[in-house]
């Protein structure tokens, strides 16, 4: 009986692929390195010129840029030395050369170096009379969007305070009222100015609400607080807290005043009252 003959595409009789010999995986390698030769030839040539040209755009920008700044920073120092010079002027009480010399830096790029010749030559023109001038230029600070916060503040300052009788109550609080409060950096001043400018409108009761405050603000200066406390005495507001911290920093005994001379000394005062 003859045997069933072998189907060649049967599942069971197929053999696992023969592995490519030593010689045939060189010649894979070689094929391989040389397909990939040619795909970077290929993107070279066609994207070479392209990122050359990106690549020194880059370059020169970076150049340019290290010049810019260079040639910024020469102009910063030559500005600051302009600068220095003005106030070797001012120093010496020079104020027609401080307004000479400051007169170029008025407009200068730099908000710093601008605000600084403003506020030199402010004073160069309160100097020498020139209020007008002065007021102009705070106020040029003051609007001045680029210039540092606290030094727009204080130029609204110097600006009210250089013409203060010229103005009407009215424009001197609407200038100063938010930063005439307790924690504003300039509320002594500011403060001051507008409790002066409450009064002359006729508005005792804020005038003396406004010195009282003041007076008792610990971080102003004494003489300010001492001014403050005798306007809203008079204004009839009690700006005192403590009697006796009062007379021991006007450098009086508590215990030793009397009521005057001949009089009978009084009573010493218990330790922490106030009266």
């Amino acid at each position: 009986m003859a045997s069933t003959p072998t189907n060649p595409g049967s599942t069971d009789d197929k053999q696992p692929p023969a592995k490519p010999s030593a010689e045939d995986e060189v010649i894979i390698r070689e094929i391989d390195e040389a397909v990939r030769q040619d795909d970077a030839t290929q993107f070279m040539k066609k994207y070479g010129v392209g990122i050359a040209s990106v690549l020194s755009v880059v370059l020169i920008g970076l150049a340019g840029y290290l010049l810019w700044d260079s040639q910024v920073e020469a102009g910063l120092e030559a500005d600051s030395e302009k600068l220095v010079g003005v106030l070797d002027y001012q120093q010496a009480d020079d104020w027609a050369s401080v307004k000479e010399r400051s007169t170029e830096l008025l407009d200068n790029e730099t908000p710093g170096i601008r605000t600084s010749a403003r506020f030199m030559q402010a004073g160069a023109a309160l100097e020498l009379g020139e209020t007008d001038r002065a007021v102009e230029l705070y106020a040029q600070i003051a609007a001045d969007a680029d210039a540092p916060p606290a030094l727009r503040d204080f130029a609204r300052v110097r600006e009210v305070a250089s013409n203060f009788d010229d103005r009407e109550p009215a424009d001197i609080i609407a200038k100063l009222k938010d930063i005439a409060v307790p924690g504003n950096a300039y509320f002594g001043s500011a403060g001051e100015l507008v409790a002066i400018a409450h009064l002359e409108a006729g508005d005792r009761k804020q005038a003396g609400a406004l010195f009282a405050t003041i007076a008792k603000e610990e971080d102003l200066p004494e003489t300010l607080r001492s001014r403050a406390r005798q306007m809203a005495g008079l204004l009839g507001v009690d700006a005192v807290d403590d009697v006796r911290q009062l007379l021991e920093d006007e450098g009086i005994d508590p215990d030793g005043v009397g009521p005057g001379p001949g009089g009978p000394a009084p009573a010493p005062i218990p330790q922490g009252a106030t009266q």
